[in-house]
């Protein structure tokens, strides 16, 4: 099945960690917080499909993992991207 990421900019620190596990997925925007890198170069912090990023699955959730404050949220979508269910966190 299909997944997306997204970032939860009230919950995110800057701690960086996701930008350590994953850099190809993650960076720090100008406010200091984390957003997800698609392949044409653009970032947001919404959810983005996996298929838009350039990175292996397990990289992407072991950034999520990886985030001392769970502000990386991974979802299960159908074809239509509708949210079947939350993945991460637990």
């Amino acid at each position: 099945m299909p997944y997306k990421v997204k970032v939860d900019r009230n919950t995110c620190i800057g701690a960086a960690s996701c930008v350590a596990v994953a850099p190809n997925t993650f960076d720090l925007d100008n406010e200091g917080k984390a957003v997800v890198k698609k392949k044409d170069g653009s970032t947001l912090s919404d959810f983005v499909a996996y298929s838009d990023i350039a990175d292996e699955e397990v990289n992407i959730m072991n950034a999520a993992k990886s985030c001392p404050v769970n502000a990386i949220i991974i979802i299960e979508v159908d074809e239509q991207g509708n949210e079947i269910r939350q993945v991460w966190p637990a």
